[in-house]
């Protein structure tokens, strides 16, 4: 630095002068000689002294700078040794070559020199290699750190961040969270109850509720006969998650030793610092409980995250039929301020689907409009085929099934299409439709999932119910009877029924006998029933073959697979299914095998012991607690079953996340 300014730059203003003194002393020296001897003497002078003072000038700041210049070393080197930050300085080979004394002192060690730097902490390895970010935070003896990786230098900065994380902790741990509590079927058991036991029923069940919430430091208030608010942070919501909610264990125990069938859901709204939009996540996450059969909780957060605890008991089944009236009128309202009527159920419709489709359809006959099922005739298993061989007999009816592609070009604004057997837009027949209808009606017997038709006009779903066909079954009893019910429809509705309740033995209340009942009164052949569910030789053998894989992998459990080469009908899958259920020592079973639609198809069946609904969610499927199936897309059965057996351990553990 002072060698620079000691090569003096040219000074032009003293340059300047000179070259004016000059002129002006030939100019004086033209005029009078001593004139001009005395101008050049006093420019000489002058000159001196102003190269003097520029020179004491440059002097002074050539001093100042290199002073500077020394200031700002020592500074650097005493923030690169003594200011708390780690650094560390590493070669090609990822071993350390030289650290600050801070960095000594986070590790506690005299020195680093030499040993590699993914020592220090693994997650290191993603910062340095993958260099997908030049930040990472880690933890080093106990402390929370943001690392910083310059790759061109090789070098890198910890920074302490601990006091940060746990202030961002405190603040996330004491977030407001909003839940609403519902007694299941609280009105209806204790409707025909006389004061004393509505009294005392009413003082079980707050007391109940509110030594939970006084236990976990959680403000409750009964907004109505059989609905609490409860508020609490985010602290609170985490112990409860690490209890499983035990509140949904003591009031199903304790009520059902008082002969009280009762359950609480909870829908919890967290994550949000709108009170607004928890109390909205809140209302929404109850209403998802509740069309899942309730005896659950279920945890919403804004991004649409949702888990689920519970739902460990079967729904229970409604005593009065009067929700079924108001949902056939509401129905009947619908279909006849439409043009048409379209029906549509699952992919690879089973005989519930086509059923209840077929009562849907039989319903716009009744009010006069003009009904059509939506069918992929290519995709459909023998049992339908068969059915529709029988219907194909009968000309008008037949000609109301119409393909995918047909209904999509008849549709119009004033068409209402109804989904049945289903509510996931993911699983329909032509998800299309959808998105072409405004006018759209939900009817459906499954525990309802996140996945659902967005902006329904009209949903029926019942979880306690045995099928869709059972449901369809009590709508057409309130409709016009200005068309009776064909035998034809009667059956195929019937039918549905007992599929699904593997002949009136899983999931049957006394509403599905009511409505099986009601069909056969119509008509419905039982023998038709029993030719259009028989089966061939070929596919009791492959069931059986199947069968011989089952291994248990947990008491009670068993999981069953097919052939790795081997492609299977999803209705066989389910089949074996339930078959194995039947077997001794076997609550639940599993099935896996290959699906001709290249996905690895899983079918769960259930006693009731463990929710298979909540293992099926867990892979991206659904259904019920003791019916579900989901499918995988991968490629091989081995990487099925080792999702699905980490899927049943998160199950039996507590929680399930969707």
């Amino acid at each position: 630095m002072g060698t620079l300014f000691r090569k003096r730059p040219i000074r032009y203003p003293l340059l300047i002068l000179s070259l004016l003194g000059i002129a002006g002393i030939v100019i004086c020296t033209m005029w009078n000689l001593v004139t001009g001897i005395v101008y050049g003497f006093v420019l000489l002078l002058v000159l001196i002294l102003a190269w003097k003072a520029e020179s004491d000038t440059y002097k002074e700041t050539e001093k100042h700078i290199e002073m500077l210049s020394y200031r700002l070393k020592k500074v650097g080197e005493e923030a690169l040794l003594e200011m708390p930050i780690g650094i560390v300085l590493i070669d090609e080979q990822f071993s350390i070559e030289w650290t600050n004394p801070h960095m000594l002192r986070i590790l506690g060690t005299d020195s680093l020199i030499g040993e590699e730097i993914f020592s220090l902490s693994e997650d290191l390895y993603n910062l340095i290699k993958h260099e997908e970010s030049n930040e990472l935070n880690i933890t080093l003896k106990d402390r929370k750190y943001r690392a910083f990786y310059k790759p061109e230098d090789k070098l890198l900065y910890f920074f302490d961040i601990t006091e940060q994380v746990e202030i961002e902790a405190l603040y996330y741990d004491d977030r407001t969270v909003i839940a609403i509590l519902f007694v299941d079927n609280y009105d209806e058991i204790t409707q025909g109850m006389d004061d004393q036991n509505r009294s005392q029923t009413n003082s079980l069940v707050t007391s109940l509720v509110n030594n939970w919430g006084t236990t976990n430091g959680i403000y409750l208030k009964r907004i109505d006969s059989d609905r609490f608010i409860a508020v609490m942070n985010e602290s609170i919501l985490q112990e409860l998650e690490k209890k499983r909610f035990s509140i949904l264990d003591d009031i199903r125990e304790i009520t059902a030793q008082q002969n009280l069938s009762l359950t609480l859901s909870i829908g919890v709204g967290a994550g949000s610092q709108s009170l607004l939009e928890l109390g909205e996540l809140a209302q929404s996450s109850l209403d998802l409980v509740l069309g899942r059969g309730g005896d659950q909780v279920a945890i919403k957060q804004p991004s649409g995250k949702v888990k689920f605890y519970g739902g460990k008991t079967n729904p229970v089944e409604k005593r009065t039929r009067v929700r079924a009236r108001v949902i056939s009128h509401a129905l009947r309202d619908l279909i006849q301020d439409s043009d048409q009527i379209f029906v549509m159920g699952h992919k690879m419709p089973d005989m519930d689907a086509i059923g209840a489709a077929i009562g849907v359809r039989k319903m716009a006959d009744m009010n006069g409009i003009d009904g059509y099922v939506v069918i992929d005739f290519d995709n459909i298993d023998n049992s339908i085929g068969r059915l529709m061989q029988v219907v194909k007999e009968k000309s008008d009816l037949y000609n109301r099934f119409i393909t995918p592609e047909v209904a999509f070009d008849k549709i119009t604004d004033k068409s209402l299409l109804v989904i049945v057997d289903t509510h996931k837009p993911s699983m329909t027949i032509e998800p299309r439709l959808l998105n072409k209808s405004d006018k759209v009606v939900v009817i459906d017997h499954h525990r309802r999932g996140e996945e659902f038709v967005k902006n329904p006009m009209l949903v029926y779903m019942e979880p306690y119910a045995s099928s869709t066909a059972e449901l369809v079954t009590e709508l057409l009893e309130y409709q016009p009877k200005n068309d009776k019910i064909t035998m034809l429809e009667a059956t195929a509705l019937l039918a549905g029924i007992i599929v699904d309740t593997k002949s009136f033995t899983l999931r049957t209340g006394a509403r599905t006998f009511e409505a099986a009942s009601y069909l056969r009164t119509n008509g419905a052949d039982t023998v038709l029933v029993q030719r259009l569910l028989k089966e061939d030789i070929g596919t009791y053998i492959e069931r059986s073959k199947i069968v011989q894989t089952a291994e248990f992998v947990h008491n009670g459990i068993a999981i069953a697979r097919g052939d790795s080469d081997k492609i299977y009908n999803s209705v066989l899958i389910a089949q074996t299914a339930d078959i194995l259920l039947t077997m001794k020592d076997i609550s639940a079973s599993f099935v896996v095998a290959h699906r001709n639609d290249g996905t690895v198809g899983i079918s769960a069946r259930s006693l009731g012991e463990i929710n298979v609904q909540l293992v099926m969610e867990e892979l991206g499927g659904g259904g019920h607690l003791t019916n579900a199936a989901c499918q995988l897309d991968v490629q091989t059965i081995d990487e099925a079953i080792q999702k699905l057996k980490i899927a049943i351990d998160d199950v039996l553990e507590g929680s399930t996340e969707a």
